[in-house]
Formats: C-alpha cells, sequence, structure tokens
C-alpha cells in the first residue's frame, strides 16, 4: 500500500506533510515544541518505521534552504545598535554560561568515552539554546518583559553571536581539512569571503535603504527579495568554501540595518519553520534507532547535566552579580535545553567528516529528552521554584553579600517609598523630587538599583511581593508608599503583588497613603478593597489630562528641572 502511494515525489511530500501535521497536533496537545514533533516525524518516517522517505534529494534541497532562512533571520537581528545595546548582565551571563558549560561538557563526553572532537563537538552543542521556544513559552505567559524573561533574551542574543563565531570556526577548520597542502586554498577562500564581506558593507552603505524602501511598496516583493538575497548568498558561500550557513548569515546581516528588518523577519518566521520541518525530517530519517540505543546511558547523563547543571550554573553567575535566587532559578529553566543550532552544528561537524552520525544521534537523543522535558520545566516554572525554594537559600545569601557590598542601604528618612522603578515610576519620582520629596525606590534589578545611585537617587534592593521585606523597610516617616508593579511582574507568590504590597503594608501597621497603578478599571475596586487609597490609571489619566487641555485651549510648558506652566495653545 506504501508503495502503491508514494509513486512520485509529490505524493511523498504530500504523506509527509499530513503526519507532520498529524504528529504536530498530537505534540500541540502535550504541550512540546514543533522541533520535537518535527524530529519524531522524520523517525516514524524513515526506514525503520514507516518507510516514507525516499526523496532524498529534494528533502536536502529543501533543507539547505530551511538552515539558510534561519541563519539569515539570525543575522538580520545582528544590528550594530543592538549589539551595543547589550548590558553586563546579558554578556556576563551570556558567556559566563557559554564556557562553564562547554568545560564541564567536554569533560563528561570524555567520561562517557567519547573521544576528543567528538567532545568537543558535543559539548559545543549542549551550550546552545533555543531562541524560538524559549521566546514562545515566554511570550505565552506574558513573561517576556519580567525580569527574568529579559534576562534570557539578552543571553539568547550572545550565544547568537557565539552561534556565529562556532560556525566561522567550523567552517575554517572544513577549509583546511579539505584543501591540499600549502595553504592556497585557505588563502583563496580567505579572500573571496574578504571581497564578499566587503561586498557587504558596500551593500549596507549605499544600497539597503533606498532599495528596501523602493520594494517595501509591495510587501510581497520585498519578501521575495530577501529569499533571492538568502538564497544568491548561501550559494556563494558553498560555492566560495564557506559554507552555505555563512552566506545565508552575511544575507541576514546585510538587511540588519534596514528600517524593514522586523517586518521581513516577521513574514519568514513561517517560511523557515515550514523549512525546518525537511532538515528535521531528513534528520530523524537517517537516524537508526538502534544507534539511539547504543547512546542510552551517555543520553541521559548528558540530558541531566542540561536540565540540572545548567540552571544550576546561572544560578551561580546571577547570585555573584547580586540578583536573588528566584530571578536566578526562573531564567536558569530558561536555558534548560539545546537548541536547533545545536543540531545544526553537528551536522556540519558530520558534514566535515569530523564526527560520525552516531554523534549526530547522540546530540539528536540529547535534543528530544531536553526540549521535551524543558517545555514543561519553563511552562510550570513558578511551581518549581516553590518546590526547590528552601534548598536555594544559598544562592540567596550569596546574592544578599554581594547586593550589601555594592548597593548599601541608605541612612536618611524618606517621604515616599516607590516600588518599581520603569519608566512610569522614575517619572513619578523624578516629579516628587522636584516638588521637594525625599524619595526611597525600590526594585528588585540590581542594575537599576546601581544605575539610580549613580544619579544621586537613593534606591534599595528588593522584592515588592515578600511580606517579610516589606514590613522590615523604614516605614516610620513615609507619608506615601506608591507601587509601579504591575502583575505580569510575579514575585515570590504567584498572588497579584499589588495586592501582596497592600496587605503587607497594613499587616506591619503602616498608617500611610497607599498609591497602586492598574491597566484594567476592573481591578480598581478590589485595590480599593484590600486597602489602597489610590488607584492610578495611566492610560486613562493621561487621557482625561489631554482632553482637559485641549478644552480648555491650554498646552503645558515644561522646562526640565522647573514646574509646569501653562500657556495658551496656538490657534
Amino acid at each position: 500500500m506504501t508503495e502503491l502511494l508514494l509513486q512520485s515525489p509529490f505524493a511523498e511530500m504530500a504523506a509527509l506533510l499530513v503526519l507532520a501535521a498529524t504528529v504536530g497536533f498530537a505534540g500541540m496537545l502535550l504541550r512540546q515544541p514543533l522541533i520535537v514533533s518535527f524530529i519524531a516525524v522524520g523517525l516514524l518516517a524513515g526506514p525503520a518505521a514507516l518507510d516514507i522517505v525516499r526523496s532524498n534529494e529534494q528533502i536536502e534541497l529543501l533543507s539547505g534552504l530551511g538552515i539558510a532562512v534561519l541563519l539569515f533571520l539570525v543575522g538580520i537581528k545582528l544590528d550594530v545598535k543592538l549589539i551595543r545595546s547589550l548590558g553586563a548582565v546579558s554578556v556576563t551571563t551570556g558567556l559566563g554560561q557559554v564556557i562553564f558549560t562547554s568545560v564541564i561538557g567536554y569533560g563528561l563526553g570524555l567520561a562517557l568515552g567519547l573521544d576528543a572532537i567528538a567532545s568537543l563537538y558535543v559539548a559545543i552543542a549542549l551550550t546552545f539554546s533555543s531562541t524560538i521556544i524559549i521566546v514562545k513559552l515566554l511570550s505565552d505567559k506574558r513573561e517576556i518583559d519580567s525580569l527574568h524573561g529579559q534576562i534570557a533574551v539578552g543571553l539568547l542574543i550572545v550565544q547568537d553571536l557565539v552561534v556565529v563565531l562556532a560556525m566561522i570556526v567550523l567552517s575554517s577548520i572544513g577549509i583546511g581539512a579539505s584543501e591540499d597542502a600549502g595553504g592556497v586554498g585557505i588563502l583563496r577562500v580567505l579572500l573571496a569571503g574578504i571581497a564578499l564581506l566587503a561586498a557587504v558593507v558596500v551593500f549596507v552603505r549605499y544600497v539597503a535603504d533606498p532599495l528596501t524602501t523602493r520594494l517595501a511598496r509591495a510587501p510581497e516583493l520585498l519578501i521575495c527579495f530577501a529569499i533571492a538575497q538568502t538564497a544568491l548568498f548561501a550559494a556563494l558561500g558553498e560555492a566560495l568554501g564557506f559554507g552555505r550557513e555563512l552566506g545565508g548569515l552575511l544575507a541576514g546581516v546585510s538587511l540588519a540595518s534596514t528600517p524593514y528588518r522586523e517586518a521581513i523577519s516577521a513574514r519568514l518566521a513561517p517560511l523557515r519553520d515550514f523549512l525546518l520541518l525537511f532538515f528535521f525530517v531528513g534528520l530523524g530519517s537517517g537516524i537508526e534507532l538502534s544507534t539511539l540505543g547504543e547512546h542510552g546511558l551517555a543520553a541521559v547523563v548528558l540530558s541531566l547535566f542540561v536540565l540540572i547543571g545548567k540552571p544550576l550554573i546561572m544560578l551561580v553567575i546571577m547570585a555573584a552579580m547580586g540578583f536573588d535566587k528566584r530571578t536566578g532559578f526562573l531564567a536558569g529553566l530558561t536555558v534548560a535545553q539545546i537548541s536547533e543550532f545545536s543540531l545544526i552544528f553537528a551536522a556540519m561537524g558530520v558534514t566535515l567528516g569530523h564526527v560520525g552520525a552516531d554523534v549526530m544521534g547522540l546530540v539528536t537523543l540529547v535534543g528530544l529528552i531536553t526540549i521535551a522535558a524543558s517545555s514543561y520545566m519553563i511552562t510550570y516554572s513558578h511551581s518549581l521554584y516553590r518546590l526547590c525554594e528552601p534548598a536555594l537559600d544559598v544562592f540567596g545569601r550569596i546574592a544578599a553579600k554581594r547586593r550589601a557590598a555594592e548597593h548599601p542601604a541608605p541612612a536618611r528618612k524618606h517621604d515616599v517609598l516607590l516600588f518599581g522603578l520603569g519608566r512610569f515610576g522614575s517619572a513619578i519620582a523624578g516629579r516628587l523630587r522636584e516638588r521637594g520629596a525625599h524619595v526611597l525606590g525600590i526594585d528588585f534589578n540590581p542594575a537599576v538599583i546601581q544605575r539610580w545611585r549613580e544619579l544621586g537617587l537613593d534606591a534599595e534592593y528588593g522584592d515588592a511581593s515578600d511580606a517579610e521585606f516589606v514590613a522590615g523597610l523604614p516605614l516610620e516617616s513615609v507619608r506615601w508608599v506608591v507601587a509601579t508593579v504591575l502583575p505580569h511582574a510575579i514575585g515570590v507568590t504567584h498572588d497579584d503583588p499589588r495586592l501582596a504590597i497592600v496587605q503587607a503594608l497594613r499587616s506591619a501597621g503602616f498608617r500611610g497613603r497607599i498609591a497602586v497603578i492598574t491597566h484594567r478599571a476592573a481591578d480598581a475596586d478590589a485595590l480599593r478593597a484590600a486597602g489602597a487609597d489610590l488607584v492610578l490609571e495611566p492610560f486613562e489619566d493621561a487621557a482625561d489630562q489631554a482632553v482637559d487641555l485641549i478644552a480648555t485651549g491650554a498646552a503645558p510648558v515644561r522646562v526640565r528641572g522647573e514646574a509646569t506652566e501653562e500657556r495658551p495653545a496656538a490657534t
């Protein structure tokens, strides 16, 4: 029956797509990322199961295009401005995690009987974490803007840079291994690479912006151009000897500074996911199930290291930087898997002849285990934190010592306590100080605390939803407590942090007034019932003030550092 259905490549592709949709739906019900489902499709479609895959050349072609598009989307994010904006936290956690994971992973590989080259490949593959999975799960949980979410995103950018460097090194090793002695081949490829890079610089400087501006008038044409750019650079990279992957990356870099990069990235993401199906199908169909069984023990050991060791490494690094145990734990869970880049990196090693298919199978099995398990770990991260919290006290003490050394508590008395030093909180603090109030800002991001103190402002590290911390604050002279935190900034508990602050203050005997913010009018009554004296609705309040100014014909005049005056609006 199978032979009858698969008489043409078109029928074969149809069967693969139906199988992918079916397995993908089952994976969605189990809350699994598509990567796991697609690798499972490859295993099912391979000779060990349904034996559907026959058109290997066509699948390899689509797979190659998918990898080129994936690297294009990495390159288009590597804008110089973005790289410069990376903070010390992202760089330290990203590089620290990569270094410690690779060193320990290399040692584990040797201990498990792998040779030096195979251990090196496995160690590097273990360092990468999946941007697609992490961003998707954090976005679903509405934690992408939380502190641990921001740290995770910054870390992923650093990892993307490491991926680029690793592939450049790998390609150069491949060139050296494939050319004759004398270095003529390496020199030729090096010169060709410099020429292509120079062409990219010229394109970015003089052509990219005006060309994409013209093409953007027809969005479909802009996307077609982006795909053509990707394919062209990938083909040039392959022809010149440094690989389709780096060619696709350079294609992305060539458009990274254009104002349309976000639109291009968003439109190409579904195409990337579709084409990567064929990479994972080809990967899964080429793996012998018996090979997976041979590496069962090694896969379990390495998977446990990824699921437990990588989060612990993150915990140690972040505690040493002064972050509390909760933030370190939640950020650590996000890296508890390997990436699609890990599989691509191992596949490049197989292509270059550095490692065998057995290593590819080992990395694939580790990927299946860690991606499947970490999806649940990230989804239920707060429940896991409550379960593990007693064992994490040592990290909390390390962080507290670091914060005490770098951020001593302010000594003077304050009129206002302000929880949350974001844009809205900072604006409130600035205007209160203009009116002579002494404000103490409280946040759980050490970098924000440091920034405030460098500006000469009083700030203290703390979690707004920790009742013990709130009760220990110097409340005697405080007339107002202002909480600008929102429910998505989940603290020690799953409770609304605004309610936690109000309840903790009233329990501590605070008799002053409390103001909180909300973006939902429906929350206002509950917040007042809990004890809040004033509920601010920033968007509604701003709209009311704007209408008043428009209706009265007065326009505000603000001079930095001075009070606001009003003048008649121009007519």
